[in-house]
């Protein structure tokens, strides 16, 4: 069942909002290490050192709480995205600077991949919005370099998937799965993929090259017939 935010229960005041960030950051450790089916609420305010009952002043519930995780990773990750590239003047500055801002992310909260996995069977319209709203941002970014002239014309929703599918397997592996801090290397070789398929003006790929013509096979030499032997009249 699709859960939304607990966004009505956050608190005003300074005291309520750091308790609940608490709870919050309690809850992303938690659910990444022992997983959502193993994690009770009495393990998220033992990490978040809070009473039991204090949970229930900002969530009804366990579901609602990984629900608010996974909403608050996604929004704090585009949040930071959109920072780190505000001052990019080209397409593939943001590219290469987005990808940055993400393995810093992953890097921050190493929990991030196990969270967002288990939200397909915790809340599949949960684990839908991370990426859906994560992509509308996208599709609007590259529309906009599309109209611009930056980028080839093609499906931006597509293509912001394709994308979005990059980053995420290269922050798990050499984020991830073992930590390399000569990511650059990684950035490089992304950025030379992506600057040669998104300008819009490339030269044309020629045709490969017909195979050679078989030459015709020879004709069998026609066999001589022997010579016909003059007919004989009637003998008399």
């Amino acid at each position: 069942m699709n859960r939304p935010s607990t966004s009505e229960r956050v608190p005003v005041t300074p005291r309520g909002q750091r308790t609940r960030q608490k709870l919050l950051k309690a809850a992303e450790a938690v659910f990444g290490d022992k997983g959502y089916e193993r994690a009770s609420i009495a393990d998220l305010t033992r990490k978040a050192s809070v009473a039991l009952g204090t949970f229930y002043v900002y969530f009804p519930d366990k579901q609602s709480i990984f629900v608010e995780v996974v909403d608050e990773l996604g929004a704090r990750l585009r949040r930071l995205i959109a920072e780190s590239t505000a001052a990019c003047t080209t397409r593939l500055e943001v590219e290469r600077e987005g990808l940055r801002a993400f393995f810093q992310f992953v890097r921050q909260h190493p929990n991030l991949y196990r969270v967002v996995r288990q939200a397909e069977f915790v809340d599949a319209d949960c684990y839908r919005r991370y990426y859906d709203r994560f992509a509308k941002g996208y599709v609007r970014g590259l529309q906009q370099a599309m109209d611009a002239g930056e980028v080839r014309r093609m499906d931006p929703e597509a293509l912001a998937y394709c994308l979005m599918g990059i980053g995420d397997f290269l922050g798990m592996r050499w984020v991830l799965w073992e930590e390399d801090m000569g990511l650059e290397r990684v950035l490089d070789t992304a950025m030379t993929l992506l600057s040669h398929g998104l300008p819009p003006h490339l030269q044309s790929v020629p045709p490969p090259p017909k195979a050679a013509a078989k030459p015709p096979k020879p004709t069998p030499p026609k066999s001589k017939s022997s010579p016909r032997r003059p007919s004989r009249g009637p003998r008399s």
